[in-house]
């Protein structure tokens, strides 16, 4: 057992160990938590879904789990958690899917048995299986019928294209969960879930006795000690495609915009990554951000509009998200590319960098404290790094970006030679707004 870098001087100091088998556990004391947080974390998700008839394989395995073991029936997991006032849940990401409880810290133990009969011992029984795939079709539908959902799904094919698994849905495709079958979920999870692509983490008020303790019960009380080392679950980094795709839904009366640009990958480091970061904060983090003042305040052309860079193991993708009215989708484009524009021709930052600055910061340090964030983060770094990062580091990378680093990044997003946009566009779409996208963007539109 070692200690982790701290994270922050003013909270305790995570443990960190590796089991013989390579299985990573990871405990984030929190002294002042009335409760415990658990999660296991697996590196398999929708990107690891190599085949397109595999998508959404991932998501069906997180829903089974809970359905049966070998000990427990799907009844009989739900009491035994209940029963001590826990609240159990999962989800499945692009890059990893998760397994959560939360209760009392006198039950941790039954909390480590309880998850591990999950994620170990899932039987997937026929009868559950097919009850629960026409659930998981009526969240189909509702994503379907959601146009900023929509919108979001038709921005990553257009970033990554349909052949890439970056570029397909996480909760995958109506004919797969359709035809989704017992031997599929068993191979599935025989092939990913393996000892090197599990994470364990728990926060919450514990000490150093308590974390032995919970290191011996997982490594020779559970069948987390036996699992088989396995190799890790790599992803095919996807090349970024752009373009532009457009869907009208029956029945919307708003238009949905995404619009991304390429960024760095999570591997690539905080020097390549925070000018992307800064600057998406720069351009829309809060009321006062240029994007929000613009579109919402001075304009009336949104409720709501967001800016991020979403950083992930596979790439990045700096995105500028809002939902106007048809009547006014081609403004709302315009503006948009004017305000990008500004930025790349060197629109003065000052206060505005300064703002944002301190908004990543507050933000950052607003994370060390809420448990399923730092649980989170710790299993994405120890799956991308290897390593727990430190966040006084990261605070030091993000006060050592320039207004030249920042201004450069929207420099690039005019630059569509290198790297075109993608931009989707869902819901009531004018085919005026699709023409004027496609001729402010540089962009061949799509179907």
């Amino acid at each position: 057992m070692r200690s982790a870098t701290s994270a922050s001087a003013h909270l305790p100091t995570p443990w960190f160990s590796t089991l013989t088998n390579g299985l990573r556990l990871v405990a984030i004391p929190m002294p002042w938590r009335a409760t415990v947080s658990l999660s296991v974390f697996v590196r398999t998700g929708s990107l690891h879904e190599h085949l397109p008839r595999l998508n959404g394989i991932s998501h069906v395995v997180e829903h089974m789990a809970f359905k049966g073991t070998a000990t427990r029936d799907c009844q009989r997991i739900n009491l035994d958690a209940e029963a001590l006032g826990a609240d159990v849940n999962a989800h499945t990401d692009k890059d990893h899917t998760a397994f959560h409880i939360e209760g009392l810290p006198e039950d941790l133990p039954a909390f480590v048995d309880l998850l591990a009969d999950i994620v170990l011992n899932p039987s997937f029984p026929e009868e559950e299986l097919a009850r629960e795939l026409r659930v998981i079709e009526q969240e189909y539908n509702e994503y379907e019928e959601d146009p900023s959902a929509l919108a979001f799904r038709l921005f990553d094919q257009a970033c990554y294209g349909s052949s890439h698994p970056a570029g397909r849905p996480i909760i995958g495709t109506r004919a797969n969960i359709r035809r989704f079958k017992r031997r599929d979920l068993l191979d599935y999870v025989g092939r990913q879930y393996s000892a090197c692509n599990v994470v364990i983490g728990v926060a919450g008020p514990l000490d150093a006795r308590r974390f032995k303790a919970l290191q011996r019960q997982i490594e020779t009380q559970t069948g987390f000690g036996a699992m088989p080392a396995g190799t890790p679950n790599l992803i095919e980094q996807p090349a970024w495609q752009g373009g532009l795709k457009a869907r009208r839904l029956a029945g919307s009366g708003q238009t949905q915009l995404v619009l991304g640009f390429a960024a760095p990958a999570l591997p690539e480091g905080e020097a390549r990554t925070l000018p992307h970061v800064l600057a998406a904060a720069l351009l829309g983090e809060g009321m006062s951000s240029p994007l929000l003042d613009e579109i919402r305040e001075r304009r009336g052309l949104a409720y709501n509009a967001g800016c991020a860079a979403d950083i992930w193991p596979h790439g990045g993708q700096f995105v500028i998200d809002a939902a106007t009215s048809p009547e006014q989708a081609v403004e709302l484009l315009e503006a948009v590319h004017a305000l990008l524009r500004r930025h790349a021709d060197g629109a003065d930052q000052g206060v505005a960098l300064e703002r944002a600055r301190r908004q990543l910061r507050v933000r950052a340090l607003r994370g060390l404290e809420q448990p399923s964030r730092r649980l989170e983060a710790a299993a994405q770094d120890l799956f991308s790094f290897g390593r727990l990062r430190d966040t006084q580091d990261w605070l030091r990378h993000l006060d050592a970006v320039t207004p030249a680093q920042v201004r450069a990044v929207f420099e690039a997003m005019q630059e569509q030679d290198r790297a075109r946009p993608a931009l989707a566009l869902a819901g009531s779409v004018p085919a005026k707004a699709r023409e004027r996208a496609a001729a402010l963007f540089g962009l061949d539109g799509a179907a």
